[in-house]
C-alpha cells in the first residue's frame, strides 16, 4: 500500500496533532509520510490575529495553501485544528473525519482570574477572548499576541504580560497544561467554535481515504462541531469576531451556549437543545436567537 502524506502547518502544536493522527492510522496498517506546508498566517506571523482575515484575497489564513496542495494530489489529507477551518469548504474538499475531542476550554497562565491586579496585562490575540475576558474582569488590558505557544510562554515569562490565555488542548498535547494557573469554566469563558478538535480534510469522493479515517471518526465530536460550526456559518462571522459557542453532549442530545458581544465588555449569552441528529440545526435555531437579540455580522466566509 502506497503512503497516505498528510499536509500540515510547520508549528509544533500542528506537527503534534499530524503526528497524533498518523500514529492513529499506523496503529490500523496504513503507511505514513508527513509534509509541513507554510501558509499565509504563518508568513505574517507580526500581524494581529484580528486582522489576519481581513487581509485582501487571504481566505482561510492557516489553511489555504494546504487545501490547495489537497486539491492537486500533492497530499492525501490535511490535519487542521478545526477552529482555523472554514465553514465553507470549497465543493473539491470534504470534512473527512473528526476525531475525539480534546479538551475544549480556555486556560489562564500567569495568574488566575481573581489574582489578576488592575492595569495587567493579559496576552491574546482573540477578540472572543478579550471581549469575554472585560466582562469578567473589566479592570484589566487584553494585550496583543503573536506566535506559537512556546513563543507566548516565553514572552509571558520574560514579563511582557503579566498573564496570557492559550487553549487547554493545545497545552495538553504539548504537555505544557501544567504551566496554566487556571482552567476557565467554559460557562464563564465560551470557547471559539472547533477549539479542542481536529478537523481531517479529504478530497471530496475519495472513499479510499475516508475509509482508511473511519476508525478514528468520533460521531460524538462531530455532532458538537457541526453545531457550532453551523451556527457561525449562519451567522456569517469568522474568526475575527467576538463570538463563543460550545455545545456539550449528553446522551443523545446536545446543548450549545453561544456567548457574542454586544458592546465593549458586553456579552450576550443563549443557548439552545436539541437532538444529536439535529447538530446543523441547533446551529442554526442558536444563530437567528442572536440575530433576533441584534447580534449581526458581515457576510463572509468564515
Amino acid at each position: 500500500m502506497p503512503a497516505l502524506t498528510i499536509g500540515t502547518r510547520g508549528s509544533q502544536l500542528a506537527l503534534r496533532q499530524a503526528r497524533w493522527v498518523g500514529a492513529g492510522l499506523e496503529r490500523l496498517g496504513c503507511r505514513i509520510a508527513i509534509r509541513v506546508i507554510r501558509t499565509a498566517g504563518d508568513r505574517a506571523a507580526s500581524v494581529p490575529l484580528s486582522a489576519l482575515g481581513q487581509l485582501q484575497g487571504i481566505k482561510g489564513v492557516f489553511t489555504k495553501e494546504i487545501e490547495e496542495a489537497l486539491i492537486a494530489g500533492e497530499i492525501d489529507m490535511a490535519v487542521h485544528s478545526l477552529k482555523d477551518l472554514p465553514t465553507e469548504l470549497d465543493e473539491r474538499l470534504a470534512l473527512g473525519c473528526v476525531p475525539r475531542r480534546a479538551d475544549p476550554r480556555d486556560a489562564l497562565l500567569g495568574r488566575r482570574l481573581d489574582e489578576l491586579r488592575p492595569g495587567d496585562r493579559v496576552g491574546t490575540g482573540s477578540p472572543r477572548r478579550a471581549a469575554q475576558l472585560l466582562r469578567l474582569r473589566p479592570d484589566v488590558v487584553p494585550a496583543e499576541i503573536r506566535g506559537n505557544v512556546d513563543t507566548r510562554i516565553r514572552k509571558l515569562k520574560a514579563g511582557d504580560y503579566d498573564a496570557i490565555i492559550l487553549a487547554a488542548a493545545g497545552l495538553e498535547r504539548l504537555g505544557l497544561l501544567g504551566e496554566a494557573a487556571e482552567v476557565l469554566d467554559p460557562e464563564a469563558m465560551v470557547p471559539a467554535i472547533g477549539q479542542g478538535a481536529l478537523g481531517i480534510e479529504i478530497r471530496a469522493g475519495d472513499d479510499a481515504v475516508r475509509a482508511a479515517l473511519a476508525p478514528l471518526h468520533d460521531p460524538c465530536a462531530a455532532a458538537q462541531v457541526e453545531a457550532e460550526r453551523s451556527l457561525l456559518r449562519a451567522l456569517g462571522g469568522g474568526c475575527d469576531i467576538p463570538l463563543g459557542a460550545h455545545a456539550i453532549s449528553r446522551g443523545g442530545h446536545l446543548r450549545l451556549i453561544a456567548a457574542a458581544e454586544v458592546a465593549v465588555g458586553s456579552m450576550l449569552r443563549v443557548e439552545g437543545s436539541g437532538g444529536a441528529d439535529e447538530a446543523e440545526r441547533l446551529g442554526a435555531r442558536v444563530a437567528e436567537d442572536l440575530r433576533s437579540r441584534g447580534v449581526r455580522y458581515a457576510s463572509r466566509p468564515a
